[in-house]
This record gives structure tokens, sequence and C-alpha cells, in this order.
């Protein structure tokens, strides 16, 4: 009897890439609600502008006062951009929507590349296909195929919606194009941090710390004719710098495709020089005896949840900061036109313009710290994916007692993130209006009601992990909902019975209403019950 045993044919450049295919095939069935999802929203958004600019701004007058306004403001523009022509509904959208648009498109090429390539590699699942049929380079190529593929049909269909609502095809290809540049460089450099560190969450730290730093160098150099050099550091600098609606020079898109390439090319490089499994980044051992502060499951979770924690809550207070610094000014730029202040009343209340611009950033901080909270919840469900929550709880350790470790920094780490962007955004707003004790206290009280809403969608990640685990990544579409409407549900006018599925629509808008009790009560009543039919759902089910 003879045996034959079947040798993998091997394809292209000495087999490097055998599979591509496949796994193009497979991350697209993996992401084929996620992706779809962001790209409309991405794509939609900036064409619902169209009508709303029209509404505001119905004269030459007030536009051209618009452009210089805004212009003439640092702390906008710092935030937003340069305002190269807001005369038209494009030129407005593009100046409006473009920064923001650009970071959200990054970050979602960035988590899409760092889940198909690194994140492969630490569940063990990359290394045993390479054992067997796949080519060395598979995986890297088919991650970029599908990143920068979603960007580019991204910004087509932006391009293309924009054009239906009658904005000029050129600027709106620019935009288009701008927005998927910016993605196609932070896919690179995700790529090349996917080769660095040896760890998901490591590389998209270092991927997120390189866009954090290109936001800064854009936002630093719009705002100084000193530095205005800075903004061509920065890939969403030249983003802007493409000027959509307002020139439209699209050969600065050459500089995203050269820095893209490079980056590409260094990410195959870099990746022919490590083995399967580890990063290039050395990883320190740990100490020979664990510490005696890692003796409980509370200690555990901490240790789990310190980097992150310690991340977001640097970040979002330097946030606040800059959003409590812009607070003086918006009520001269918002000015007379009677339109914007009944939108930024609906927004955050009616007594007063910068009250109710306090309301809304308050209200959309607490939308971002529920991410964050979603975040810490989807961490229980990767620490029983990579089989380290099973260990612990066949060796005396209850399922509760490893649960309520981790939910005293969900909903614990909630709160303080929640602290530190109320006190970061008062003493901002505070020191320029020169009432640091009266305007703190009130900005810290607009951001800590937010709590109960931001526990509502805590509990519904808590309930997912803890009754659906093979769907708790919805906890993510849920948090991203709440967001957008929070965010542009207003501004829209959406019907009432829509804005009202956002458990934030129901906090109360301080500091320009007055506190009321009865719906924080109600939140909270819903939050506990998803949180306790979390862990009455992973009390009784299969870890794993």
């Amino acid at each position: 009897m003879t045996a034959a045993t079947a040798t993998p044919t091997r394809t292209g450049a000495s087999g490097v890439l055998t599979g591509t295919g496949h796994l193009v095939r497979l991350a697209v069935r993996r992401d084929r609600l996620a992706l779809p999802l962001w790209g409309l929203v991405l794509a939609v958004l900036p064409a619902t502008s169209a009508g709303a600019y029209e509404q505001l701004y119905p004269s030459a007058a007030q536009r051209a006062a618009l452009t210089t306004s805004m212009g003439d403001n640092p702390s906008i523009t710092l935030l937003y951009g340069p305002a190269f022509d807001l005369s038209t509904a494009g030129g407005f959208t593009a100046w409006r929507f473009g920064t923001l648009l650009s970071l959200l498109l990054a970050l979602v090429c960035v988590f899409t590349m760092t889940r198909h390539t690194r994140q492969e590699e630490d569940t063990g699942r990359q290394e045993l296909l390479a054992a067997a049929v796949l080519g060395r380079h598979a995986s890297l190529t088919a991650s970029l195929l599908v990143c920068t593929g979603f960007s580019l049909v991204t910004g087509a269909l932006s391009a293309l919606a924009m054009i239906s609502t009658g904005m000029a095809a050129t600027g709106a290809i620019a935009f288009g194009l701008g927005l998927a540049s910016v993605a196609w460089v932070f896919t690179g450099v995700a790529a090349v941090t996917a080769q660095l560190a040896e760890y998901a969450r490591t590389a998209n730290g270092l991927a997120g710390a390189v866009l954090g730093t290109a936001f800064a160098l854009r936002a630093v150099g719009d705002s100084s004719s000193e530095l205005s050099w800075l903004s061509w550091t920065s890939p969403i600098g030249w983003a802007t710098r493409v000027r959509p609606f307002a020139g439209d020079h699209l050969e600065l898109l050459a500089l995203p495709l050269v820095a893209t390439a490079v980056l590409i090319t260094l990410a195959y490089g870099l990746e022919r020089r490590r083995d399967v499994g580890l990063g290039l980044l050395p990883t320190s051992l740990g100490p020979a005896e664990a510490s005696p502060l890692l003796r409980s499951p509370l200690a555990l979770a901490a240790r789990l949840h310190r980097g992150s924690l310690t991340g977001w809550l640097v970040g979002l207070a330097m946030l606040s900061v800059l959003f409590g610094a812009l607070a003086s000014d918006f009520g001269d730029i918002v000015g007379d036109n009677q339109q914007m202040r009944e939108i930024l009343a609906r927004m955050g209340g009616s007594q007063g313009v910068i009250d109710a611009y306090l309301a809304s950033v308050a209200n959309m901080l607490g939308m971002v710290v529920a991410l964050f909270a979603v975040q810490a919840a989807l961490r229980m469900r990767a620490e029983e994916i990579a089989v380290r929550a099973e260990p612990l709880l066949t060796v005396g350790v209850s399922r509760l007692r490893w649960l309520a470790g981790h939910l005293v920094f969900v909903f614990g780490g909630a709160a303080a993130v929640s602290l530190a962007t109320g006190l970061g955004m008062g003493l901002a707003h505070g020191i320029r209006s020169g009432d640091v004790a009266g305007q703190t206290g009130e900005v810290l009280l607009a951001c800590l009601v937010q709590l109960p809403a931001v526990f509502v969608v805590a509990g519904v990640a808590v309930a997912l992990v803890g009754l659906l685990p093979a769907q708790a990544t919805l906890a993510w579409a849920v948090a991203a909902a709440s967001l957008l409407l929070s965010m542009f549900g207003a501004v829209l006018d959406l019907p009432q019975a829509v804005l009202d599925v956002s458990p934030f629509q129901h906090v109360p808008k301080l500091p320009s209403v007055e506190f009321t009790a009865t719906p924080m009560l109600w939140l909270s009543l819903v939050a506990a019950a998803l949180t306790a039919a979390g862990i009455a759902g992973f009390r009784r089910r299969d870890i794993g």
C-alpha cells in the first residue's frame, strides 16, 4: 500500500501571495456588517449638510461674513481647519466635515488592518494557516486590499452623494479622494505597527498615537501663521490643502500616495524580518514572581485595564480642554443668526448660546465616554476568546468575582473619564471667562449627568457578553448609533422618535436647563437591569 501526500501548489513570487484572494473574501465576510455601515454613514453625512446650509445662511452677506468670522478665529481653525471658502454649500461641508470624517475613516482602517493581521497572529490562526497553504505576505496583502478598497469606495460614495445634492462635481471628487487619501496613509501606518508590535492592542495604540500626532501637527499649523509649515508634515493637513470647492488642488494627492507606497513597502520589508506571531519591538520579560498586588481578580483586572484607561483619561481630558477654550468664542461666531441659535437651543437648551454649546459638547463627550465603556466591557469577551479566563475559573475563582473585577473598570472607569472631561472643560472655560469656581462646577455637573446614559450603553455591552457572546461586538453598533444621533440628529432635524433611541437624548441638558432627577433614575434602572441580565447569563453559559 502506498500513500500519496498532496503538497499545496504555491503561485506568485515564490508563493508569498498564495491564498490572498481567499483571505480577502474571508475579511469581507467577517466585516460584512461593520464596514458597509461605517461606509454608508461617512458617505451620507456630508451630503446632508447642503439643505441645512441653505436654510442657515440664505443671503450672500451672511455667507461672506461666515468665511471671515471662521477664518479669523484660531480656536475654530484649530478644531476644523482653515475656512478657505464658506460661500458655497460645498465649501462649508468640506470645512465642517473634512477633518472629522478623515479621522473616523482612518481609525476604521487602522482597526480593520490590525484585526486582520496582528490579531490573527495573537490568536494563533495565522501560524496555523501559514504552516499549510498560506503565503508569507498573503495576510498583509489581503488586509491592504480590503482597507484601501473600503476607503476608495467610501470616498466615491461620498462624492456621488454630494453631487446628487447639486454640489460641484470637481469639488466633490476632491473631497472624496481627500478622505480616502488620509485613510490610505494610516492603513500603511497600521501595516507597519502590526509588524513592530507583538500584540494587537499595542499595534492599535502606536497607530493611534501617530494619528493623534498628525492631527496635532495639522491643528497647530493651521491655527498659527508662524508655524503654518507644520500642516505640511501631516497627512490630514495634505487633505485640507487639496481645498475641495475652493481651488481643488488635486495634484497634492500625490503626497499621500507616495507616503502610502513608502509605508507599505516598509511593512513588507519588516514582515520578512520577523517570525509569525512575534513583533520586531522587543517585549520585556516580567518578574520571576508575580506581585502580591496581582493576587485577586480585581487586581488582575486593574492590570489589564490600566493602559486603556490611562489613554482615554489623558486623551479626553486634552480634548475637553480644547472644547472648553472654544466656548467663549462661540457666541461671537453664531452672531445674529437666529436659525443657528435655534438649532443650538435644540441641541442643548435655550438659555444662552454658550450654555447651549457647553451642553451639547458635554452630551457628545458623554457618548465618547460610552465608547470607552464598551471597549472595557468587551475586554471580558477578549479574555474568554484568548483562553485566559477559563484557567482562572478552574482554580477557585468564582465567575462572579472574575466578572466583578472587570465591571469595576467598566463603570468606575467611565465615571473617572467623565470626571476628567468635566474638570478639563470646566477649568478651560472658567479661566477664559474669568469665573473658574462657578464655571468649573457647572460644566463638571453637565458632564457627570451623562453617566446614567453611558451606563445604559455599557449595560447593553455587558448583556451581550453575558447572553449573546458571539454577537458581543454589536455593542459598537449601539454606541455608534447613539453617537451619530447625538452629534447630528438635531442639526438634520430628525423626528423626535428617532432621536429618542439614544439614551443621551433623555439626559438633562445642563447647564442651560434645570436639573431633573426622573430621567436619571429611569436610565439608571435600565442600566442596572441590563447589567444584571448580563451577569446572570454569564454565570449560566459555557465559557468561551
